[in-house]
């Protein structure tokens, strides 16, 4: 995004710089990833988290008798990192973005869906390669309550969820605060509410999940920063049929 400053009779764009925060903010999520996925990879079948997995998943997790993964509020979160979701993210918001004249926004939402769902997740869990909860009849503990693939770490939902969150804040416009605001508060709930899911139906291992927000997050922001330039540009441009209602309008 540029300025206009008048020095006399001369004028001169002046470019506004990209927040220091954002790639720092980046490389700091990417690092922790990193780390909990070596610290996984080190000993897939029982990490140093597991201990930690083992108590939430005793706490959470439920079995197949249970009707809350059906509730209205699972199923959302079911289906937003699946074809639903991706539906949503890779084709309907970039199609609406097009359509009001804000394409560089569509790129910037595509790349970020291929970067953290597509890229980080599945390259990661091929990596990795933790095995899921498993079913464990002594205990009264219950496998995965749908279909899944394999591998475990991280999250794909919750890679999916934080990409979503982070997307939709930065077609936000900085004017808009207090939008922002309910925003981050709303992306908060969405997250916590993505953890829950994954393991109430144990989906997922606590700690896998919350690693696929920390690396959803750091894709997203890094390529937030990236294409910052041209998503000032769209924040600034009004859509086209707002323009052409304005000039069809008489001049006072």
């Amino acid at each position: 995004m540029t300025a206009v400053e008048t020095a006399g009779s001369s004028t001169r764009p002046v470019t506004v710089a990209r927040p220091r925060w954002m790639p720092w903010t980046a490389l700091g999520l990417l690092v922790a990833f990193v780390a909990l996925a070596l610290g996984v990879l080190a000993a897939p079948d029982a990490p140093w988290t597991q201990a930690l997995d083992d108590l939430w998943r005793g706490a959470v997790g439920v079995g197949p008798d249970s009707w809350v993964p059906a509730f209205a509020l699972a199923q959302l979160f079911q289906h937003l990192g699946q074809l639903p979701g991706a539906v949503l993210m890779m084709i309907l918001l970039p199609l609406v973005l097009v359509l009001v004249g804000r394409w560089r926004s569509a790129l910037f939402v595509i790349a970020v869906q291929l970067a953290g769902p597509g890229l980080l997740s599945q390259l990661t869990k091929n990596l990795v390669d933790r095995p899921r909860p498993a079913e464990d009849t002594v205990a009264g503990l219950f496998g995965p309550l749908v279909q899944v693939d394999h591998g475990s770490f991280p999250s794909g939902h919750s890679v999916s969820m934080a990409a979503i969150i982070i997307t939709v804040l930065a077609l936000i416009p900085a004017s808009a605060v207090w939008t922002r605001r309910i925003w981050i508060v709303l992306g908060v709930l969405l997250a916590a509410g993505m953890v829950w899911q994954r393991t109430l139906i144990n989906a997922h291992w606590f700690t896998d999940t919350c690693a696929g927000l920390i690396g959803g997050a750091a894709v997203a922001v890094l390529l937030w920063w990236a294409f910052l330039p041209w998503l000032r540009r769209d924040h600034d441009r009004r859509a086209w049929f707002l323009r052409k209602v304005e000039a069809a309008q008489p001049t006072r």
